[in-house]
């Protein structure tokens, strides 16, 4: 059987914890705030900084693309030079 006394050192500690809860959340509250806010300005700035990379990457890749030589194609007629002469692998030198 319980006596008084454990009941008021029950109802002690109980009181002692909810002032503890009280007291402590404010603190505890901005520690896990302030963590939030450092994980966001973490995401925040990673993506800045991918962005100051890729961006510049991206405008010297277009750059130089518009940059290299195309292949030159002549206009109007071209000499073609024929020929008799047969080939290793055609029925004329085979006597055929």
């Amino acid at each position: 059987m319980t006596s008084d006394t454990t009941k008021q050192g029950a109802g002690l500690v109980g009181v002692g914890a909810a002032a503890c809860a009280a007291c402590c959340a404010g603190p505890l509250f901005g520690v896990l705030a302030a963590a939030g806010l450092l994980a966001a300005a973490a995401y925040i700035t990673a993506g800045l900084v991918g962005l100051a990379v890729v961006v510049p990457l991206t405008v010297w890749a277009i750059r130089r693309r518009g940059q290299r030589d195309q292949c030159a194609v002549r206009t109007g007629p071209a000499a073609v030079e024929l020929s008799t002469k047969a080939t290793a692998g055609s029925s004329q030198s085979r006597g055929n």
